[in-house]
């Protein structure tokens, strides 16, 4: 793969999404793929398959922690502190892993990290299952596994590129969202039995030893059929180079702000769901695994269907947050458990379509010798955002309620959706266009040249 400024794995241009810029990658023609075409690389399968188990185990920790603190102290704003603890590294530290990323080769700094993260989810599993366990303990295994996650996360976002190439690159994407939310499907099942019937020691146990999976698939990869990526050399101010290549690029930096306001307000589902299930309705720990479940089925079908699609177009991530967070507006308002679950599934849908169309835009936007810190700066502000965000909507769901913390949170998404739809319009000469078309209205943005060419047509 080209390190240059021409790198092959940049989508062809949409005017209507984003301005061209005079050094953005090279476009290529964009086209549709095969649903899960890039499993027929060996080295992907291989990792797709060692995520699948893993993935589950993860789910699992996911909601065992976050009952577990709730069980321990009564508090949602606890269960805020508990996800803003997981996610502070990446605030404090996440640029620094980027550039960490660009210089370390991907394959064995992933066998580091997810070792990492195997032994904390046993040292908590062990605290769990001998009656040891306080919520400091849960504070500190969420705050170390956060610490791994630093260098983790943009290390397996850039070592995809280098398993299936840039011509599968938005395919492999989407298949990694569908292989995590699928997971969500039976972590958070499984993880409700488990708590119910023996006690959350065990989902803590299952995920340490889950890790097994992902690993035995690192140490069977063939080296020589990774797509080489030339790595940045050790030098002074790479960091600033990163964030100056993607400050000046808008079509870069605005999806990275829309997800900084959807991931710090609207994505604190730990906090979110739990109140709802143990608050509102008074329903306990199979309802939230439920809730999980049934946004996750909604996950995997915008997953699915983001693998279809040839390109990741900005005017697509505008749309979906905007009815992210209209759809958790309305949530708020529902007044029985069985309406609330319902919704969940579209949420979910709407949720994950944010997550792929961001991820894959930006990923295929930007040259391969600078994807590690830019990814890392994408997941800094997605994910850094909770340990803001958590706290804060934790004590709005304290103080004011559950429906109204998650109402909160849905305003702030579709008003941060509009408004930087509006920027990139006005930054890309574009203009809302408002007709009929086969008898039907169409609203949509176009050219300003083509607009004033309208009337004349």
């Amino acid at each position: 793969m080209s390190s240059g400024p021409g790198a092959a794995s940049a989508p062809a241009p949409d005017p209507h999404d984003s301005p061209p810029t005079s050094d953005a990658p090279a476009a290529r023609p964009a086209r549709k793929s095969s649903m899960f075409s890039s499993l027929k690389v060996r080295n992907y399968r291989l990792f797709f398959m060692g995520q699948v188990v893993s993935n589950i185990g993860t789910w699992m920790q996911r909601i065992a922690q976050d009952w577990l603190v709730l069980s321990l102290t009564g508090s949602s704003a606890a269960v805020g502190i508990t996800t803003a603890l997981q996610f502070l590294p990446m605030l404090l530290f996440g640029l620094y892993g980027g550039v960490l990323v660009d210089r370390l080769r991907k394959r064995p700094t992933l066998l580091v990290t997810q070792s990492s993260m195997a032994l904390t989810a046993i040292a908590l599993a062990v605290l769990t299952l001998t009656g040891h366990v306080q919520v400091w303990h849960v504070y500190v295994a969420a705050f170390a596994v956060g610490l791994a996650t630093v260098v983790d996360n943009p290390a397996r976002q850039s070592f995809v590129s280098e398993l299936v190439g840039p011509g599968q690159l938005q395919n492999a994407v989407s298949l990694n969202s569908a292989n995590f939310q699928s997971a969500r499907l039976v972590g958070p099942a499984v993880a409700g039995i488990l708590i119910t019937g023996v006690g959350t020691g065990y989902a803590f146990l299952f995920n340490g030893l889950s890790f097994i999976a992902p690993l035995t698939g690192l140490l069977l990869m063939r080296a020589r059929e990774l797509h080489v990526v030339e790595r940045a050399p050790r030098g002074k101010g790479q960091l600033r180079e990163g964030v100056r290549y993607v400050t000046g690029r808008p079509e870069l930096i605005w999806p990275i702000v829309l997800v900084g306001f959807v991931g710090t307000f609207a994505f604190n589902f730990p906090v979110y769901l739990s109140a709802f299930a143990d608050d509102v309705f008074h329903a306990g720990a199979g309802a939230y695994s439920m809730f999980n479940t049934l946004m996750a089925v909604g996950s995997v079908a915008g997953a699915l269907l983001a693998a279809r699609r040839g390109t990741a177009r900005l005017r697509l991530l505008i749309v979906a947050a905007m009815a992210f967070g209209a759809l958790e507006i309305v949530a708020a308002t529902t007044p029985t458990l069985w309406m609330f679950a319902l919704l969940m599934v579209p949420l979910g849908l709407f949720g994950m379509t944010v997550n792929v169309t961001t991820n894959t835009s930006i990923q295929m936007s930007t040259d391969p010798a600078m994807r590690g810190r830019v990814m890392a700066l994408y997941m800094m502000i997605f994910l850094g955002g909770s340990p803001v965000g958590a706290p804060i909507v934790g004590w709005v769901t304290d103080t004011y309620g559950a429906r109204v913390g998650l109402a909160a949170g849905g305003a702030v998404a579709a008003l941060a959706a509009a408004v930087i739809g509006l920027i990139l319009a006005r930054v890309g000469n574009l203009r809302l266009s408002v007709g009929w078309h086969g008898g039907h209205p169409r609203v949509r943005f176009v050219p300003r040249e083509q607009e004033a060419l309208a009337p004349a047509a």
